[in-house]
C-alpha cells in the first residue's frame, strides 16, 4: 500500500484531506504536535506520529517509507504573540519538512501556501499566479508564506526534489470549526441571524472557495502539478454585498446588515490590537487584515482548470452543501 505523509491534518484543509486520502485506499501517516488533537482522525488508514516541524528526526520517523508528502501544516492566525513565529513556522518549518522529504526518498511534495501571497488586483481584473511580481502584502502571515513558496522552489532546483504549490483563497464547507473556517461561521451565524455585518459598503470582492474542491485540487497538484509552480485553487469571486444576497436567497430571510465604515473598523482592530499587545489577549481582528479585506482580491483558477483538470463548484452550490452540513450538525 502506497504511503503518504501529511503535516497539519488536525487542521481544516489537513483533515479533510487526510481522510479522503484515506478513503482512497492509501496509508497515510501524519504529523501531530498534540496526538491528543487527532481524535478525528478515525480512520484504519491513518497513522499518527506525535512530532513538531522543528524535530527533523521527528520528521523522518513520520515520512518512513512514504513516497509523496503534503505540507498543509501553518501558522495562520491574525496575530501572534511572539513576532517571530510566522517565520518560523511557516518558513524554517516549511524548510524542515523538504530537507526531511528528500533524506527519505520522498518523490514528491504539494505544498499548501494561501492566494494571499498574490496580492490584490492592480486594475479590477481576476488576480493571476504571476499578476503582481511583487505583490502589495499587510500582514506576517502571508508575508511568511511568500518566502516559503521562494526557499521551496529553490530547494526543489538544487536537489531535484518536486515542489508543487497550491493557493487556496477563502476556504469554506463542512468542516471543524476554526480561525481558517471564519468563511463557514460567518454562513451559519447569517442563517441563524446573529451574523449582521458587512465590512465598507459591501462592494470589496474576494474569492471563495468550497473545502472539497480544495483537497480534489491537491490531489490533482499531486498527479498532474508541474514541479516549481503554483496553483490558484479558488471558487467564485463574490463581493460581501453578493454574498450576503446569496445567502438571503438559499435561506429565505433577508436580515437588515450593519455596514461598518473603514474608521469603525480600523478603530476597533486598533484597539484589539492594542489589548493583543499589552494583556496578550488573541485579538479577533488586527489593522492589517482590516487593510486586506478592504481591497479587492478576485481571483482566476484558469491555470488550475486548464493543467489540472481542476473543476470548483459555484459559490451559491457550495453555500447550498454548508447549509444542509450545518442543519444535519449535532
Amino acid at each position: 500500500m502506497k504511503k503518504v505523509f501529511v503535516s497539519g491534518a488536525t487542521g481544516y484543509i489537513g483533515e479533510v484531506l487526510s481522510t479522503k486520502i484515506a478513503e482512497l485506499g492509501l496509508q497515510v501517516q501524519v504529523l501531530v504536535r498534540n496526538p491528543a488533537k487527532s481524535h478525528r482522525l478515525q480512520h484504519p488508514n491513518i497513522s499518527v506520529v506525535g512530532g513538531t516541524l522543528a524535530d527533523q528526526d521527528q520528521l523522518l520517523s513520520a515520512m518512513e517509507g512514504c513516497s509523496e508528502a503534503y505540507h498543509v501544516a501553518a501558522l495562520a492566525g491574525v496575530w501572534d504573540p511572539d513576532p517571530a513565529a510566522f517565520r518560523k513556522v511557516n518558513v524554517e518549518g516549511t524548510l524542515q519538512v523538504l530537507h526531511a522529504a528528500h533524506r527519505q526518498g520522498v518523490r514528491r511534495v504539494v505544498l499548501t501556501s494561501t492566494a494571499g501571497v498574490m496580492g490584490p488586483t492592480p486594475d479590477g481584473q481576476p488576480v493571476r499566479e504571476n499578476t503582481n511580481p511583487v505583490p502589495i502584502l499587510t500582514t506576517a502571515y502571508e508575508a511568511s508564506k511568500l518566502e516559503a513558496e521562494e526557499k521551496a522552489r529553490a530547494f526543489g532546483q538544487e536537489t531535484g526534489l518536486e515542489v508543487v504549490i497550491v493557493n487556496p483563497s477563502r476556504v469554506y464547507g463542512p468542516g471543524q470549526w476554526s480561525e481558517s473556517n471564519a468563511v463557514t461561521k460567518m454562513i451559519r451565524g447569517y442563517a441563524s441571524g446573529t451574523w449582521r455585518l458587512i465590512p465598507g459598503d459591501g462592494s470589496s470582492i474576494g474569492n471563495y472557495v468550497f473545502v472539497e474542491d480544495v483537497v480534489h485540487g491537491h490531489l490533482l497538484a499531486m498527479e498532474k502539478g508541474r514541479p516549481g509552480k503554483r496553483y490558484i485553487l479558488g471558487g467564485e469571486n463574490s463581493s460581501f454585498n453578493a454574498f450576503f444576497d446569496r445567502m438571503a436567497k438559499l435561506t429565505g430571510r433577508r436580515h437588515r446588515m450593519i455596514r461598518l465604515p473603514l474608521p469603525v473598523m480600523m478603530g476597533f482592530a486598533q484597539t484589539q490590537q492594542l489589548l493583543a499587545d499589552t494583556f496578550g489577549r488573541r485579538p479577533l481582528i488586527t489593522p492589517p487584515f482590516v487593510r486586506k479585506y478592504m481591497r479587492d482580491w478576485p481571483l482566476s483558477s484558469q491555470q488550475a482548470e486548464t493543467e489540472l483538470g481542476y473543476s470548483p463548484v459555484s459559490l451559491e452550490e457550495g453555500m447550498q452543501r454548508t447549509l444542509e452540513w450545518l442543519q444535519r450538525r449535532p
